[in-house]
């Protein structure tokens, strides 16, 4: 087995410990000689890094271990970049969220608005990642969970078609493991699944055991009459309120088409009143995040900096760091695992657009991904991608170009947005809060 270089690019993001640590739980199967941290904040970066630091001293001092804001440094002698950037980090996310609401429209972190302005900050960050490791480690891999993924995956596909990049989100991971629990399993594992839409846009069609027995009639059972509340989950990552009325919520969108399993991110598009009515425009998921997670995560590291040891510290691996040691070994091993990915459409959904980025399962390898094919998917379901991709596509269409008017478009076509007149009002304001982020608009 080899032993492989990892830089995690988002070293200052609160994610980053977790990852560490599953890193550290499976060395067995993914070997490490070397983990390196890129941020351009510095400040916070050494923060995580001083903390992860002491747990690899303390679990693997064989393992060489760096953190910097230079490209060369970083992104030299590496198999795989883990990405997971923020730019702008939650005081700019805070922003996305309560802009909209300002106009009586979700404001949310990926979806609609707010998810419309993370993306224009994201893709040249993105693309600026890229193509550091291609100029000094160009044979190594870029793993990308970096939000929103379904934009930020299109404009890598347009962008960079030729790049190792995989783009992968952890949120059906998470509902998997709970749709496990439901049907009595131990874990997502001993699922098989068909899966198939855009990120934070997709639904289960077929989900079975390793023996293949149907286990869709028990999940939906409970789906609905529960939607996911209730059942358990591998992970705390989804904690707050916010997640649990999420949760719950699945069963009015299991409502729509219950032949399905939905993505809970669906309850952004099918019911955005209710949405908005259950938000404080004051108090957002963004500033939940930052009472919660973001104070309890550097709390962790800086008590784990003070007294030199990570030995019940506080931190722990997390849901979307199995997910991605799930993927770097698939490919450093060549094990043929199925898993999710948002990969190029080109007829693995037959009736529907080739150039879609769409999430899918597929099988994983040293060579990278082969799609399976999902065949064809219902009018409703269709219909819904068909709007949402084409919001995807113009966003990254008005980033490349500098326009105005298709960014407009975009936001007037979110199924989030009532009109073209509220479309740009929010858009004039969003302009205004990220200056110095987006490229100017025209």
């Amino acid at each position: 087995m080899k032993n492989n270089s990892v830089v995690i690019a988002g070293g200052g993001s609160t994610f980053t410990p977790g990852i560490v640590l599953m890193l550290l739980e499976n060395l067995e199967r993914f070997p490490i000689r070397q983990i390196k941290f890129y941020d351009n904040d510095a400040e916070r970066q050494e923060v995580v890094a001083k903390a992860c630091a002491v747990a690899l001293r303390e679990r693997a001092p064989e393992i060489a271990f760096s953190y910097t804001t230079d490209k060369k440094e970083a992104f030299s002698d590496i198999d795989f970049c883990m990405a997971h950037i923020r730019v702008g980090k939650y005081a700019m996310r805070e922003k996305d969220e309560k802009i909209p609401l300002k106009y009586g429209v979700l404001g949310q972190e990926t979806c609609g608005p707010g998810g419309i302005a993370y993306g224009m900050r994201s893709i040249g960050g993105i693309l600026e990642i890229l193509d550091a490791m291609e100029k000094y480690s160009p044979d190594a891999w870029m793993l990308n969970y970096s939000n929103p993924a379904a934009i930020v995956a299109e404009a890598t596909r347009r962008l960079r078609p030729n790049s190792k990049i995989l783009n992968i989100c952890d949120m059906p991971i998470d509902l998997m493991e709970k749709m496990a629990s439901i049907a009595g399993l131990t874990s997502r594992k001993e699922m098989s699944v068909r899966y198939y839409g855009l990120n934070h846009f997709g639904w289960w069609s077929d989900i079975r055991d390793s023996k293949g027995n149907d286990l869709m009639p028990v999940i939906k059972a409970h789906v609905a009459k529960h939607g996911f509340a209730g059942a358990a989950s591998a992970t705390e990552q989804h904690v707050e309120q916010s997640w649990n009325d999420t949760f719950a919520k699945a069963k009015d969108v299991f409502a729509l088409d219950p032949d399905t399993i939905p993505n809970t991110y669906l309850k952004y598009y099918l019911f955005p009143d209710y949405v908005v009515e259950h938000s404080d425009p004051n108090h957002t998921r963004a500033n939940e995040v930052m009472e919660h997670r973001e104070k309890n995560v550097f709390t962790a590291c800086h008590t784990i900096i003070e007294k030199g040891t990570a030995a019940g510290g506080g931190l722990e691996a997390d849901v979307h760091a199995s997910y991605i040691v799930d993927l770097a070994t698939a490919i450093a091993e060549n094990t043929r695992e199925r898993m999710l990915l948002i990969v190029p459409n080109e007829g693995a959904i037959e009736n529907f657009d080739p150039e879609a980025m769409v999430e899918i399962p597929c099988i994983l390898g040293k060579n990278g991904y082969e799609k399976i094919n999902m065949g064809k998917i219902p009018r409703f379901q269709k219909g819904l991608m068909e709007q949402q991709v084409a919001v995807e596509k113009l966003v990254v269409e008005a980033w490349v170009e500098g326009s105005y008017k298709k960014l407009w478009q975009a936001l007037t076509l979110s199924k989030t947005v009532p009109s073209a007149r509220i479309a740009k009002l929010i858009l004039d304001d969003l302009i205004d809060a990220n200056k110095g982020y987006w490229p100017p608009l025209s």
